[in-house]
């Protein structure tokens, strides 16, 4: 599925990107039947050795496309073959068991033509990328002929010359025709008028095209090398001319290098990179060095809490973190491994071992934090903490690899539904699953391609894939909570606003679409009932100073201890979407076992959105073929010991992976501090 960053902030930020099917008694009741095998085996009746990469969905959303030379598009043998091979943007359930290939947009009965296009450049350019990895995993004839006709289509959209060279087209028609401005509008627009994610993404597949044909047709492969220069070069009339350069937005110094201004775009671009630098390309590898500055530049300090540890995608805003594309970790930890950068690989591993227990014990991936976890689930962002924490566990511990099965699991039913959302029998991965357990039973492209992209990982992986195919659900999670302050006590001098334009501020989503304006003397109390929490004061600041938030912590009448955030003073806003920002802020302080009471009291004129508790430890409990298993999450620097919530023997893990032994003992579980445990 193609969609800008901004399109999707803002369907985020209303409702649900997707639009969902209810879930069927059926399926949620079948994934809850197997029984009797330990964690980390297969499930009845798969084989040791069964593949669960299955392409069959994604060739049969594949298409067969004419295209024409001209002056600004052609591709490689065009004379000779004239068509190429193109997946479907989307696929919808026909109600029979099978799917009908759709485009994106709505279509003219007339001449055929989308509104936005049967195809599209994100797609192809990932699509290339699994037939590629197919081929090279099992040296599969076919996925090499699909890979080198996908490339043919992708480098088709790229365009050739005039000012827009090196950059690509979006959309194309089933007639081959190019549609460069889409609609719904999409920025770029034209879609090849400045860098962009299906740039990126376009830089992806022809370096891991390049690596892949170098040795296999020459010819190929130096044309699919020019064709990533040509992209160089566009780049380097935008992102790569600014490298170097910072701009201080909302009280921090971000890249202004980054492609499109995301990490997560940069991100999808380093791994093409990575692959082209493996096979000896100096212009790649300068490429890569400069890249990974600017995406190690978005990583965050776990210490400091929100969003502990993980890397931002976004220069538009310090309090959103979205999986959709969330490549960053992946290609911080191969690129550092790559270029010797151990700062690199070290916010790789802190975003795989801090951060994705967080993500798991939330219940799963959520597509957006903005900056608290909701929305739906999709297999575009499960793949990013499965890939994250696999390519992290080549410079961390194993634990990483113990977390990548656990992550891996949301497609054998670890997800809000309960049920599988990816089939080896069919290679069908459904579109999405909401909060509630809908799902979305169609499987577009994106969604096949980043199951495909997971289960390549598996295969070449048995050891997580056997932690994967034995998750069978996930029975329960305690994450963040959050207490709004308009349900808070507030005193007399307190309003309430929901701003008209709704929940979403410009860089975030107001919890519960409302704020307290909290003026110099006022205070909110809220009730905390969780024992051994970590708070977060959740203030959306303002540009100008604006005083200070004094939270106080109360047990009964005894102030237990206090502390001070800032209601404003972050400055101009730079890159980021609007004045202030809207990021949880960590209060400090512990609590005691007993319930608690917070009270914030405003010195100048605060807007408080909410409370933010994080568990001391957070857990996920999985059902497995065997069982249970639990993920223990600490969220503090000390090491914990908690009441253990299932039987079973388990190992503590630091946070970057590493062993630290047996972790239960006289009913009692022991988390190092910022680390993690798994029992089963």
């Amino acid at each position: 599925m193609a969609i800008s960053r901004r399109t999707f902030l803002t369907a985020a930020a209303a409702t649900s990107a997707l639009a969902l099917l209810p879930l069927d008694s059926a399926g949620a009741q079948a994934s809850t039947s197997a029984a009797g095998l330990p964690l980390g085996s297969p499930p009845a009746g798969a084989g040791a050795g069964a593949r669960l990469t299955n392409l069959a969905h994604l060739r049969f959303l594949l298409a067969e496309v004419p295209v024409v030379a001209s002056v600004t598009h052609t591709t490689f043998d065009i004379d000779i073959s004239p068509r190429v091979l193109a997946p479907w943007t989307y696929a919808d359930a026909d109600g029979a068991g099978g799917y009908r290939p759709v485009g994106g947009g709505t279509r003219d009965a007339v001449t055929g033509s989308w509104t936005q296009g049967a195809y599209n450049a994100d797609d192809i350019a990932r699509a290339a990328v699994v037939f590629l990895r197919e081929w090279k995993a099992t040296g599969d004839a076919q996925a090499r002929d699909e890979a080198r006709d996908v490339l043919r289509s992708l480098a088709f959209l790229q365009t050739t010359s005039g000012p827009n060279a090196g950059r690509v087209v979006l959309w194309q028609q089933e007639d081959g025709t190019l549609n460069p401005s889409a609609i719904p509008v999409e920025l770029p627009d034209p879609s090849d008028s400045a860098e962009s994610y299906w740039l990126a993404r376009t830089v992806w597949a022809f370096g891991e095209g390049y690596a892949a044909f170098r040795r296999e047709d020459a010819e190929f492969a130096a044309f699919l090398l020019s064709r990533l220069h040509l992209a160089l070069d566009a780049l380097g009339r935008e992102s790569l001319s600014r490298a170097g350069q910072w701009v201080r937005s909302d009280g921090r110094d971000l890249p202004a290098w980054l492609i499109a201004g995301g990490a997560d775009a940069t991100a999808e671009a380093m791994l093409g990179l990575a692959a082209a630098t493996e096979a000896g390309d100096a212009r790649s590898r300068q490429a890569l060095q400069t890249y990974g500055e600017g995406v190690a530049a978005m990583a965050t300090d776990p210490a400091k809490g929100w969003p502990f540890g993980a890397v931002l995608p976004w220069t538009g805003s310090l309090g959103f973190w979205h999986a959709w594309g969330a490549a960053a970790p992946e290609a911080l930890a191969r690129a550092g491994a790559l270029l010797r950068r151990r700062e690199w690989t070290a916010a790789a591993v802190a975003d795989a071992g801090t951060f994705t227990p967080q993500v798991l014990a939330t219940g799963g991936p959520h597509n957006a934090w903005a900056p608290l976890p909701a929305e739906a689930q999709i297999a575009y962002g499960a793949h990013g903490r499965v890939a994250a924490a696999v390519q992290a566990a080549s410079v961390g511990g194993e634990g990483l690899r113990v977390l990548a099965g656990l992550a891996a699991g949301w497609f054998f039913g670890a997800n809000t539904a309960g049920i599988p959302v990816y089939d080896p029998a069919t290679g069908v991965t459904f579109d999405g699953v909401e909060t509630d357990g809908r799902v979305n039973r169609n499987s577009g492209a994106e969604s096949t391609i980043h199951g495909l992209l997971t289960m390549l990982l598996l295969d070449a992986n048995r050891d997580i894939a056997r932690i994967a195919t034995s998750i069978t659900g996930l029975s329960s999670f305690s994450g963040l909570r959050v207490i709004d302050a308009e349900g808070a006590r507030l005193s007399a001098g307190c309003v309430v606003v929901r701003p008209e334009g709704g929940a979403w501020t410009g860089e975030g989503n107001l919890s519960g679409g409302a704020y307290v304006r909290v003026p110099a003397g006022e205070s909110v109390e809220f009730d905390v009932t969780e024992p051994d929490g970590i708070l977060h004061g959740l203030v959306w600041r303002q540009a100008a100073d604006a005083g200070e938030a004094v939270w106080e912590v109360f047990r009964g009448r005894r102030r237990l201890w206090s502390t001070r955030t800032p209601a404003g003073g972050t400055g101009e806003r730079g890159l980021t979407e609007a004045d202030g920002m809207l990021v949880p802020q960590l209060l400090g302080g512990e609590l005691p076992a007993e319930a608690v009471t917070v009270r914030c009291t405003s010195t100048g004129d605060l807007r408080l959105d909410a409370l933010v508790i994080q568990p001391a430890v957070a857990n996920a409990v999985y059902s497995t073929t065997s069982g249970a298993a639990v993920l223990y999450a600490n969220g503090t620097r000390r090491d914990q010991r908690v009441a253990a919530l299932a039987r079973g023997a388990g190992r503590a893990y630091e946070a970057d992976g590493s062993q630290r032994g047996q972790a239960v003992g006289g009913g009692k579980v022991r988390v190092r501090g910022g680390g993690f445990t798994i029992t089963q």
